[in-house]
């Protein structure tokens, strides 16, 4: 055996789109990423994190199975794939079904079409997930669909908009049966039809037509290539594939595979690599040897017993799934309750991508504490078949299976043969529960398995069973709580007994790894309360208990249930008389979307390797506060394909950089966060830099203190300078006035901006003066040109920034993509070759920064009407390592203190704290949102202070027409009382609110809550020199425009917008002009992509550029009226006129001075209103967003598809800010959260069930291009609407224990803080730990 190891490889055979590819050494660490991306130069599948988690690198996997005599084929996720797992199989990409030069598949079609690609880098993920589903189910129900995508996330679009188009293929019979009108459901025809009242400018139009699109047609499919089906049909033989670290076998037979286990007890045993694949990567573990034992007939059998069904460890999940559905349908419900607990817990299992190849085997094996499916099995008793060459033995699965964390009974030669699921008797209840932050693919915070005997034809319990994932190292049984309720009556005095007991047996250390130990301890006995009302219910059906249910607690034992999601969007429409050439309003699709959705968008890491190309990868600290005494390099520089080792000494130029004072360093000599870059590997592959990259050794010198959080950082009076503040009126006055005043804080937590392509930058230097050119990823072309040079002591001339498209950027991609382009623009001078850095998600997520946490503390005084009189406002935001673009974020949150109220009396101060984090940074919204936030917290604590619905204190505090803003600056063309009227009346406001408080009266263990949110958001660069912007027109002799201007494209729409604006100003088709790139050296000294201005500025500068070619046209139209474009071009060209031209725009009467709190600092607002329905579940603290109705007032749209787009994006991206999305950190300051895996942003099921966005009509705005509006930040503030719905609820759940008044709710609302919120019998069992008497496993930063 060791012989064959050391001498014999074989040959890998797949196909990949219907070509065979026969790869020879392939290498057992590559995974089907790397192999499609870098050898086969197939780059529309995309790296958007490396763990499985967020579906960019979906492809569809077809293999034959010979046992079935079938081909099934399966969505999975190349990113963990290993290539060694393919041999026979058959692979298709997006590029394999469609494509914009030849021709398109309906699915890449329609998502473009509906809107459904912005930034478009999840786009090919996506297509691929709903191209496998069809394959399937060609006609498939929107359940499907749902599940289809719960492994698929985007960042950009807010989902609406792909749902819509996909919806397309669903079989009918939806929610309308069919008679489906545009692009929603019956329910659009109805609210439109009330809302339009005749009028026809006020669309009842669509955004796309779905009559257009190419129908299904199955034949056209790539064939499942006929050799891999005779291959398939002959007996297996074993295989053995050989790397530079690890050797990959796969055993054809059980027998050889225990022979192996026998000889390697060490091995790993890999089926879908789903675990052993992200330890490999992010745990830095290495397994020399792996089994593969996929094919293996015993392994992968099912079969049925006298008690239950056996089901091979090595039966994917999602066939356990399907088999186990079978059973539930054609069996006596009685007989499957383990059954149908598995189903719901698969139903919530990661992603469908996972479940396709994740085994039942491997589930068992990796011994998680937070297991979804082993606290079932343990509950359950099932019986487990090991075996080893000596022979088997069976085990049950109790709470002895697992030894230690991530540790199992089974010995080193032993493999796990199959798991028997018992059937259930008459008399036997089963339920499972898993409480997590997001419904859909999230890690459980707790689990549970729950299995209760009774004695024949009674209540009398006979056995009970109750297993916990998540709260201890194991999965753990709860048998001091069991053995208490054995042979008693299942009823209320049980019931508080089992509770109690289990809040004694259930403990955590306050230090417990995961955190929210007060909320964990909670849930145990909460879920308990949700099993014993389930079980009281089906033994009253039964007769056998005293009482049934109460009413008002039914809906605590509803499986949860999402209803599929509808939607209305509201634009109006161009006016009757417009030119059909003239696109301006009209919504027409994203420019790329169609190269998008057949992965033909090239981005950055998409540009072919150069011969000579090099990798990058990043080294960076360990300490948050530290000197650097030493580096190590000799290990790394021994690893293979390295070539240099890059740090400070070999920076030509200055170390000193940063975005507006340079107060950090490219590399650095002392260490002031966890993350802080200190060099970076270079190798010949990304996989060998990274390696490398880990082996480097730094030794340190701690120094204190260490400030993390925001509290530090007061405690220490660390702050920045300056100071911000700014008052207007008499604060004492205003008090005096007051009835009542109170004071308040809330906390918002930070953000990650997780776009789906990661920071990344290609440096090619150019060998001559210092010359580089440089792809990069960023919002701020310019701004890297003038930092790259500054760190090579060249001239900024000498460097070219180019950016084609980001796949989305949010801010995060404004400053901080620089201290990537730096570093690899050293490297690259080092080196004199090419070299490239793609940032992984976990580095990218470590280094960047985020969205700054802020921490208010208000003291408001108010009338007892609720009309605010006077408020003190004081803002800490925490800033990280360097000032980066602090200043003007805080400088913006005080500019948004008052959102739309109207405060006589008002100071507000702003610091920024200096902390030993990672530098946060600009973030959608830019300081704005967190302002209003915190104003919305005061104005929710009046109204409960005065016992006045929220909404009556907020419209009373609204601003008027004229009104000046605590800055001095009047509010013209004003229209919030326009938006929030509108919104009043498509939410059906009133009418709401009397349901919710029914639904409140009827329900103890669901509540509902409803809240209303203006905002304002005022448009500009606060920085007043930003507010400028160029355009490069070339028209050519064929009559083609090419256009330059300094915006960035990161899936806004900004390129189309720009044409949209030069066809109307050249009044030629929009097919005639072409956008390419932005470049450095084509519109020098761009402002970044930000602040929502780019369509305003740069709008303004195409503009002027077309007017100028316009004049030097017109004696050429004079002459030939009648002439063509091309014509009167040609003409101009033989009579030597310039036929290109520079365009500029600065906006006008803008600056503000904080000494004077004088002058204009915004050239005009953006308004808008929401109003939210949530549905909170008191017991778990999950939360459902049932309803969203926005009206938001976007000027003259340019683009209705595009803005309505933005506000969709926008607003989700906010319900991840307000609801979901949480940074959690160490006390050291180390990041936990450093992947989809543990941070979560909304998912496809996070969207409102009814959503409804109008644009708000007759509303021209004259300050900016063609009468339109900002709209890419403005709406991410109203997803607060969902925060105080939340907050709603949560005062009608205190209400029934008595609790009445404000209280404080931070951001985000988690499950955590909604449980906690909701005080009740059975978290005063769980009373938290004193503050100060442990060290948190996280704190709040």
């Amino acid at each position: 055996m060791e012989e064959m190891n050391q001498n014999h490889h074989d040959d890998l055979v797949l196909f990949v789109n219907g070509k065979k590819v026969v790869q020879r050494n392939a290498d057992p660490e590559m995974t089907l990423l790397t192999f499609l991306r870098r050898k086969l130069s197939l780059t529309g599948t995309k790296l958007g994190c490396a763990e499985g988690g967020c579906g960019a690198c979906t492809v569809m996997v077809s293999r034959f199975n010979s046992h079935h005599n079938q081909i099934i084929h399966h969505a999975v996720n190349a990113c963990l794939a290993p290539l060694c797992s393919l041999h026979h199989c058959a692979v298709t990409t997006v590029e394999g079904i469609g494509s914009v030069a030849s021709k398109l598949h309906p699915v890449q079609e329609r998502i473009a079409k509906a809107h459904g690609s912005q930034c478009g880098f999840c786009t090919p993920g996506i297509v691929m997930s709903m191209y496998a589903l069809l394959k399937n189910s060609p006609q498939p129900s929107m359940q499907d669909m749902e599940e289809a995508f719960q492994g698929n996330l985007c960042r950009c679009t807010g989902y609406r908009a792909i749902l819509e188009g996909y919806k397309t293929f669903a079989k009918q019979g939806g929610c309308c049966g069919g008679r489906r009108k545009g692009n929603g459901c019956c329910m659009t025809s109805a609210h439109e039809d009330e809302h339009v009242n005749g009028d026809s400018t006020h669309s009842g139009q669509q955004l796309f037509d779905p009559s257009e699109f190419m129908p299904l047609d199955p034949t056209q499919e790539i064939i499942f290539p006929p050799e891999l089906i005779s291959l398939g049909k002959q007996p297996p033989r074993s295989l053995r594939f050989i790397g530079e670290r690890v050797l990959w076998i796969q055993p054809s037979s059980l027998n050889e595979l225990l022979q192996l286990k026998a000889v390697y007890p060490a091995a790993k045993l890999v089926v879908g690599n789903t675990e052993v694949g992200i330890e490999m990567k992010f745990k830095n573990l290495l397994y020399p040897v792996i089994l593969a034992p996929a094919y293996i007939q015993e392994l992968s059998s099912i079969q049925y017993t006298e008690n239950g069904i056996e089901f091979g460890a090595s039966v994917t999940l999602t066939v356990l799934g399907k088999k186990l559905r079978e059973e539930v349908d054609k069996l006596p419900s009685y007989k499957t309750e383990v059954f149908q607990a598995i189903l719901e817990q698969l139903r919530w299992f990661a992603g469908q991508q996972i479940r396709n190849v994740a085994a039942i085997g491997g589930n068992i094996m990796t011994a998680s504490p937070i297991s979804d499916l082993n606290p079932l099995f343990m509950a359950a008793g099932c019986k487990l078949t090991l075996m080893s060459k000596e022979g088997k033995r069976v085990l049950q699965m109790d709470d002895k299976f697992f030894s230690g964390y991530r540790k199992t009974a089974l010995k080193p030669e032993e493999i796990l043969l199959s798991i028997e699921i018992p059937y259930t008797k008459k008399g036997q209840y089963f339920s499972a529960f898993k409480q997590s932050t997001r419904k859909e693919d999230d890690i459980a915070t707790v689990t549970c398995g729950m299995n209760v005997i009774f004695q024949q034809g009674s209540n009398i319990i006979q056995d009970i069973q109750l297993s916990y994932g998540g709260m201890a190292p194991t999965t753990v049984l709860t048998t001091a709580t069991c053995n208490r309720l054995i042979g008693r009556r299942w009823g209320e005095e049980l019931m508080e007994d089992a509770c109690s007991s289990l809040a004694e047996e259930m403990t955590l250390s306050p230090s417990a790894p995961g955190g929210m130990v007060t909320y964990r301890r909670a849930l145990t006995i909460s879920l308990f309360f949700k099993f014993y009302l389930t079980v009281q219910q089906k033994l009253a059906q039964m007769h056998l208990s005293v009482e049934d249910v109460k009413p008002n607690y039914a809906s605590a034992i509803e499986l949860f249930h999402v209803d599929s999601p509808t939607s209305v969007q509201l634009y109006q429409t161009v006016p009757p008389g417009q030119s059909t050439d003239d696109m301006v309003g009209r919504p027409i699709m994203h420019l790329s979307a169609l190269k998008q959705a057949t992965g033909e968008a090239v981005y950055c890491d998409d540009i072919p390797q150069y011969e000579n190309g090099l990798y990058l990868a990043l080294v960076t600290s360990t300490k948050a506060h530290a000197y650097i005494k030493s580096i190590e390099t000799d290990d790394a520089m021994a690893v293979p394909g390295v070539v240099t080792f890059v740090s400070a000494k070999d920076l030509p130029g200055s170390n000193e950089t940063g975005p507006a004072v340079y107060d950090e360093t490219v590399f650095a000599d002392k260490v002031t966060c966890v993350g802080h870059i200190v060099g970076a590997i270079v190798a010949d592959t990304q996989a060998h830099a990274q390696r490398a990259a880990k082996a480097v050794k730094i030794s340190y010198e701690e120094l204190q203190p260490v400030i993390v959080t925001i509290q530090d950082a007061i405690a220490n009076q660390s702050f920045y300078r300056p100071v911000r503040m700014i008052e207007k009126g008499d604060l004492a006055k205003g008090f005096h006035e007051s009835d009542n005043i109170l004071e308040g804080e809330i906390h918002i937590g930070g953000q990650e901006h997780f776009y789906l392509e990661t920071n990344c930058t290609l440096a090619v230097p150019r060998g001559e003066d210092g010359e580089m050119e440089l792809f990069v990823s960023t919002q701020s072309a310019s701004k890297t040109q003038a930092l790259v040079a500054k760190a090579l002591g060249v001239p900024a001339s000498h460097i070219v920034c180019r950016v084609k498209r980001m796949g989305g950027g949010f801010g995060g991609k404004e400053s901080r993509s620089a201290i990537l382009s730096t570093v690899v623009a050293v490297a690259a001078h080092k080196v004199k070759r090419p070299v490239r850095c793609m940032l992984d998600r976990d580095e990218d997520m470590l280094v960047s920064g985020g969205r700054h946490p802020f921490f208010g503390r208000y003291k408001v005084g108010f009338k007892k009407n609720g009309k605010v009189m006077a408020l003190d406002v004081t803002y800490y935001s925490n800033v990280g390592n360097s000032m980066d673009l602090s200043l003007s974020i805080m400088e913006r949150a005080l500019f948004h203190m008052d959102n739309c109220y109207n405060i006589p009396h008002i100071r507000g101060t702003g610091y920024m704290c200096k902390t030993n984090l990672p530098s946060n940074t600009a973030f959608r919204g830019f300081g704005g949102p967190q302002g209003m936030m915190v104003s919305e917290s005061w104005i929710s604590d009046v109204a409960l202070c005065c016992g006045i619905p929220a909404e009556q204190v907020r419209e009373i505090n609204l601003y008027k027409q004229g009104e000046c803003t605590p800055f001095n600056q009047c509010l013209e063309q004003f229209t919030i009382d326009r938006c929030w009227e509108e919104c009043m009346n498509i939410s059906d406001f009133h009418q709401r609110k009397a349901r919710v408080e029914l639904y409140n009266k009827q329900h103890r263990w669901t509540k509902r809550g409803l809240s209303i949110i203006p905002t304002k958001f005022g448009i500009s660069f606060t920085a007043i020199f930003l507010n400028q912007a160029g355009a490069l027109v070339h028209i050519y002799t064929d009559g083609s425009v090419l256009l330059t201007h300094g915006g960035t494209e990161m899936g806004q729409g900004l390129h189309t917008k720009m044409i949209q604006v030069a066809s109307k100003t050249l009044e030629i088709p929009t097919s005639k002009i072409h956008i390419s790139e932005t470049c450095t050296n084509t519109v020098p000294n761009t402002s970044p992509t930000a602040a929502s201005a780019s369509s305003d500025l740069n709008g303004m500068a195409v503009y002027n550029a077309c007017q100028t070619l316009l004049q030097r046209l017109d004696p050429y139209k004079a002459r030939n009226p009648k002439g063509s474009w091309e014509d009167w071009v040609k003409a101009a060209y033989f009579d030597r006129v310039n036929l290109s031209a520079n365009g500029f725009y600065r906006t006008p009467d803008l600056g503000y001075d904080f000494e004077t709190n004088s002058g204009r600092p915004f050239n005009y607002f953006s308004y808008g209103v929401a109003v939210s329905e949530v549905e909170i579940d008191c017991l778990t603290g999950s939360h459902k967003n049932l309803h969203t109705s926005i009206v938001m007032d976007v000027g003259k749209s340019l683009n209705p598809a595009l803005d309505i787009g933005q506000v969709e994006g926008a607003f989700m991206q906010g319900v991840g800010l307000f609801t979901l999305e949480e940074l959690r950190y160490s006390p050291q300051g180390h990041l936990y959260t450093r992947g989809p895996g543990m941070y979560k942003i909304p998912a496809f099921g996070d969207i409102p069930t009814e959503l409804k966005v109008s644009l708000l009509r007759d509303a021209p705005n004259e300050k900016a291009i063609f009468s339109s509006k900002a709209v890419g930040e403005p709406p991410l503030f109203l997803a607060a609407s969902v925060f105080y719905a939340i907050k709603d609820a949560i005062t009608a759940a205190r209400a029934e224990s008595g609790l009445s008044g404000p209280f404080r709710l931070d951001s985000p609302a988690t499950p955590e803080r909604i449980r906690n919120a909701c005080e009740d019998k059975f978290t005063k069992l769980c009373p938290p730990p004193e503050p100060g008497t442990y060290t948190p496993w996280d704190v709040r930063v």
